[in-house]
């Protein structure tokens, strides 16, 4: 065989094996593939706050051997805008590696973010929402279900914080990272709920995730009202915002400081006495029980599934229950220390209470800096 026949010989077997490869890993077996399948949580923004959720995924993977079963774990953070967040999932409809999505929707609405994911759906991808859901009321046929915060009920459990801090009532305003977003339109709502009506909101902020527009949010919400008494972080990043220029202002005494989410620089500004009350989310468990939740969706592993969502029929594919298809995580409330107003007693039963000290442990155990 000369030269030329023998690299024809060559180039022929080649493709033959390249087609072989490809129809084998197209058939979705991931063990058998040789390559391993991802399964992704698509964050809404690319903030610090994503961290405790990718130690969560991690751990659940490592605990229960998914490698083994052919599948690896990916937190794949967005830029905080509808075009990257459609993109990405439109990506992902055209990688033969991708089993299974968990997605925080930018905008619950977003007929773009809709049609992708159940694109992704239609393709056989397993698609679920964490952290933050679709319009349920019309869209909730494009994911099985959500896993995550409540966020009526923690925005409502830091309005009664507001409550009783300040008894008399209050002007305030919100600081969010996108408004659009259906977790910071419920905790918006839900903490005026809980407020009650002796207090009055004066504005709400969105910043895109910019920390300086973030930054002067503040400076105008204080120069615009001034009888702002109350300021209200509804994103991880905005207690660092709210108490950098209330510091620059010296207005800490002028103005209370509520905040979602215990961010590492939320949780300084708390020990140094900037900030009077916290709702912390679990996004360790959403990451930690997202994957689980999505790896037996996957493997057909019902038991598994109903111990998330007990009215689910898998002869069906429904919820027997109205909400049946949503799985609220852990909610807590940190208090600075007992020389706070604030009680376990003043919370609903759901809500863990805990004096900052507490909670530092709480994190220090699980080797977290933040949730």
């Amino acid at each position: 065989m000369n030269f030329r026949t023998n690299t024809l010989f060559s180039v022929f077997i080649g493709v033959i094996c390249t087609l072989g490869c490809t129809s084998s890993d197209q058939g979705g077996d991931a063990s058998n593939s040789g390559q391993l399948k991802r399964i992704i949580i698509l964050s809404n923004n690319d903030d610090p706050w994503w961290t405790a959720m990718d130690r969560g995924m991690h751990d659940a993977a490592d605990k229960f051997d998914f490698e083994a079963a052919g599948y690896r774990v990916v937190l794949d953070q967005g830029d905080g805008t509808d075009v990257d967040q459609i993109e990405k999932l439109n990506q992902y409809a055209n990688q033969i590696d991708v089993a299974a999505v968990g997605v925080s929707p930018i905008n619950p609405d977003s007929s773009g973010t809709i049609e992708a994911m159940r694109k992704l759906q239609q393709q056989g991808i397993v698609l679920v929402t964490v952290d933050s859901d679709v319009d349920r009321q019309r869209f909730r046929d494009a994911r099985f279900a959500y896993m995550g915060t409540n966020n009526f009920v923690a925005g409502q459990e830091l309005g009664k914080a507001a409550r009783v801090i300040t008894p008399a009532g209050s002007a305030y305003a919100t600081f969010v990272g996108i408004k659009t977003v259906d977790n910071a339109v419920k905790r918006i709502t839900g903490f005026a709920d809980g407020a009650g009506e002796k207090f009055s909101e004066r504005d709400s902020l969105g910043d895109g995730m910019d920390p300086d527009r973030a930054q002067q949010n503040v400076v105008n919400a204080l120069s615009n009202h001034p009888d702002l008494g109350m300021l209200v972080g509804i994103w991880a990043h905005n207690a660092d915002a709210i108490v950098t220029i209330v510091k620059q202002q010296d207005g800490h005494n002028r103005v209370k400081v509520l905040t979602m989410d215990a961010s590492e620089k939320a949780l300084r500004h708390m020990q140094d006495g900037m900030v009077d009350a916290m709702v912390v989310q679990n996004p360790y468990q959403m990451g930690y029980e997202g994957v689980r939740l999505m790896r037996a969706l996957l493997e057909e592993d019902y038991q598994t599934v109903k111990q998330y969502y007990p009215s689910f029929d898998p002869t069906t594919g429904k919820f027997d229950e109205p909400d049946g298809d949503i799985l609220n995580t852990e909610l807590r409330i940190v208090a600075p220390d007992p020389s706070s107003p604030l009680t376990p007693a003043m919370f609903d039963r759901s809500m863990q209470f805990f004096y900052l000290k507490d909670f530092k442990v709480w994190l220090t155990e699980r080797k977290l800096r933040s949730s």
